[in-house]
């Protein structure tokens, strides 16, 4: 175990500190939606709003952790691809019904969320 592994005594809590953040499900949503490997720039695209940096360093992270593949084509200019792995492929799997009830569900709790902040005015 390394020293910089969040909760190394508990897999759920370390694995889910990490695909839990605010921006790897969303990226690997993105992705699975795709169905192909996905440029940089396409990833910058289909999540506007995140930093370069924070994807970066998302995706750095996702491909420590063996969620995403690197692909550098050393071609003028140069690109690199990213690629969801089988053990993405499996965790989205697993995560699909949970991204499905937040869409089908999104309209009705921001309705509750407003008549709850118009409550406390």
């Amino acid at each position: 175990m390394t020293s910089k592994m969040l909760f190394p005594d508990c897999p759920v809590r370390n694995i889910l500190a990490r695909v839990g953040d605010k921006w790897s499900l969303l990226i690997m949503h993105e992705m699975i939606k795709h169905n192909s490997p996905m440029r940089f720039s396409e990833l910058r695209r289909a999540v506007p709003d995140i930093s370069q940096k924070v994807l970066s360093a998302t995706l750095r992270n996702l491909e420590a952790d063996g969620f995403v593949t690197r692909t550098v084509y050393a071609e003028v200019p140069p690109h690199t691809d990213y690629a969801l792995t089988p053990r993405a492929h499996s965790f989205m799997g697993t995560c699909r019904p949970m991204v499905q009830w937040a869409i089908d569900n999104f309209a009705a709790i921001i309705k509750d969320r407003e008549r709850a902040a118009s409550k406390d005015k």
